[in-house]
């Protein structure tokens, strides 16, 4: 046994694991046969996988996956009909499930709010009715923009049962970020609140939603949950109360769609100014959520999840379609972790008795701050499985989180790789392997996933190379919405029948992997992702700089955070106040989670001969490390200009 390991099984973990008997219902010797077998044979392992989840179809597929148009555009469950809602909540109905809490919310003014499988079901029908009297109808996008709430939970699943298609979007978006998802989509209605609770104040929501419906030609209703006492402008013909919306046709049952059906179009954001629309489908995230939790996390009925996660990235939607199909209880948590106490979260954790916990490095790191004794105030005896994704971590974090959070490393920390493109992760831990800090297991089964070099061909233990799936799976992007090129070209193009992710991978000599970061330019702020492209377009928008070029800083709380390097128009003088313009201007766009960290104004930018701005070049410059290869650089006095903006900041 390594002596640096954090945490090894025991058998109070490994008799009764999930993914122990699923080892067996496949007839496979361990782990590695199964991963093995699923990548040679990936038809026998989505189909066994199926049956032994007991998915539900209205009408069986034919066919569990068909690569004739390529491994790119992989098809599912065809022929088959399904429904992501029937999948999570009314396969419950008539079993014990059903009278036992769904969902436990937990309000920043600590109110708490329960709903059994059965109430949450009444709700869900109630909202489903409402949208079909608008005229919402299968096929037709839906914008979700609310934070953190039990009826959060309703609008997803009332959207997904009459077969529309979820479109969700961050509750801390500012309106350009709405209208630029929204009109992507093509969304027809929205569902939004009149304000949210944030550290005691009130935000207005409605007012922003209010704000991006004026450039969102298609959208014709807008459903408002009331939730305060405060005033809130309703248009005539366009807004509807959700508690006064028509549930005439409430007791319809859910409608079945092609399995494969859009069930989700959930925006990322690459290297361009376009976020990308992430196509989930209802077999996809509904196969794939189940799975992962029921073989990785080892999630079972009678488990209390509560994983901080704001709904407008995958991390909700997934931990929500996990706990559910599982029949466990989903814990939310209003407002921020750390407020109005800073030991919150582990407060509510110990409160609610959660059993399964959550969270992001980042916030882990955010915590930390406050000493271990705002964790050890609270009793986490109960919690018996830690979990983590969004960024890599740091050793000092993890130990910390094992330590204290984990009962002096009690409990395994099951750390998952993935994102919105997989639809879950590929690469995770799970309860039947020993850990070192911040590693992953390895592969989970069906994905064919491996590390190669810059030729496509694998690495050896120790070696860093680029994270790939050989195989498709059932979770993974059906295509970018309305762009397949950009697909191809963002994920397929580099390695011939390779899904390249845009990670830096490794594994040790005992087969733990480890992820390093990414090898592309996107920004990762806290586990939320924007890409350059997009914050520049807002700060050339102030007409205040003629470029601008953001990049990632490390940063030793959210993981990265912003850098902008920006050229003053003619006419303007670079001053604080214009920094600060230039910050307001990206917050408004994308929230506060995005405002720069530091903000250079330069003379000139780095760029290639084809004039693309060399934003690793700058982001090297700054950390003052070796900029690399600099034979596509057309303007070599760049570098000089960054490099002094960098000293004199």
């Amino acid at each position: 046994m390594a002596s640096d390991y954090t945490w090894v099984p025991t058998p109070e973990y490994t008799d009764n694991a999930n993914l122990t008997r699923f080892i067996r219902a496949l007839g496979c010797a361990d782990e590695a046969e199964l991963v093995r077998r699923s990548t040679e044979d990936p038809d026998w392992f989505w189909n066994a996988a199926i049956a032994e989840l007991g998915i539900r179809f209205g009408t069986p597929y034919e066919k569990v996956m068909d690569v004739s148009e390529g491994l790119p555009w992989a098809k599912w469950c065809v022929g088959g009909t399904m429904n992501f809602t029937d999948n999570v909540l009314d396969r419950h109905r008539g079993t014990p499930v059903w009278d036992k809490e769904a969902v436990v919310w937990h309000g920043e003014d600590d109110s708490v709010r329960r709903l059994t499988y059965a109430e949450l079901d009444g709700e869900v029908r109630n909202l489903a009715a409402g949208l079909t009297a608008l005229g919402v109808k299968a096929g037709d996008a839906v914008g979700v923009y609310m934070p953190i709430l039990p009826e959060t939970v309703v609008a997803f699943l009332a959207v997904s049962r009459i077969g529309a298609i979820i479109s969700p979007l961050f509750s801390g978006f500012g309106a350009e970020a709405i209208v630029k998802r929204m009109n992507d989509a093509g969304a027809v209605a929205a569902i939004t609140v009149d304000s949210a609770k944030r550290r005691g104040q009130d935000v207005p929501m409605k007012q922003v939603m209010d704000e991006a419906a004026a450039g969102i030609p298609t959208l014709a209703h807008m459903i408002v949950l009331r939730t305060t006492d405060a005033d809130c402008p309703m248009a005539s013909g366009r807004d509807h109360d959700w508690r006064d919306l028509d549930r005439a046709d409430a007791d319809a049952e859910p409608t079945q769609v092609p399995a494969d059906q859009a069930m989700m179009i959930a925006y990322t954001s690459g290297t361009t100014g376009r976020p990308k629309g992430v196509v989930l489908t209802h077999c996809g995230l509904g196969v794939k959520g189940a799975l992962d939790f029921h073989v990785s996390f080892d999630l079972k009925p009678e488990d209390r999840l509560l994983w901080l996660a704001d709904f407008g990235w995958v991390t909700g939607p997934y931990s929500m379609a996990g706990t559910l199909y599982t029949g466990a209880t989903f814990i939310l948590a209003e407002g921020t972790p750390d407020w109005p106490d800073k030991g919150r979260i582990w407060r509510i954790a110990a409160e609610h008795g959660a059993t399964f916990f959550g969270i992001a490095p980042t916030a882990v790191r955010g915590l930390m701050r406050y000493g271990p004794e705002e964790v050890q105030k609270h009793d986490l005896s109960k919690v018996r499985i830690l979990a983590s994704t969004g960024e890599p971590w740091t050793e000092e974090a993890w130990h910390w989180f094992a330590k204290y959070a984990g009962d002096d490393g009690r409990c395994p920390i099951i750390n998952v790789c993935g994102g919105t493109e997989i639809g879950g992760g590929f690469i995770a831990g799970n309860v039947l392997n020993p850990q070192r800090a911040c590693c992953f297991a390895g592969p989970l089964p069906g994905m064919g996933t491996d590390i190669v070099d810059g030729q496509g061909r694998p690495v050896g233990p120790g070696e860093v190379g680029e994270l790939v799936l050989r195989n498709p799976s059932i979770g993974l992007s059906r295509g970018i919405w309305n762009d397949p090129e950009r697909y191809i070209e963002t994920y397929w193009s580099m390695f011939p029948d390779l899904w390249r992710h845009g990670d830096w991978a490794s594994r040790d000599a005992d087969g733990l992997w480890y992820v390093h970061g990414r090898s592309d330019d996107t920004i990762q702020v806290a586990g939320k992702r924007a890409g350059p492209a997009e914050i520049e377009g807002l700060v050339m928008a102030t007409g205040k700089v003629v470029e601008a070029a953001a990049v990632a800083l490390p940063d030793p709380i959210k993981g990265e955070a912003v850098l902008i390097a920006a050229i003053p128009a003619p006419g303007v003088q670079a001053s604080d106040e214009i920094a600060a313009e230039l910050s307001a201007a990206v917050v408004k766009g994308l929230g506060k989670a995005f405002q720069p960290k530091r903000i250079l104004f330069v003379d000139d930018l780095p760029k290639t001969r084809s004039l693309k701005i060399m934003r690793r070049v700058i982001r090297a410059l700054v950390l003052e490390e070796n900029p690399g290869d600099l034979t596509a650089l057309a303007n070599p006095d760049a570098i000089e200009a960054v490099r002094r903006a960098a000293k004199a900041a």
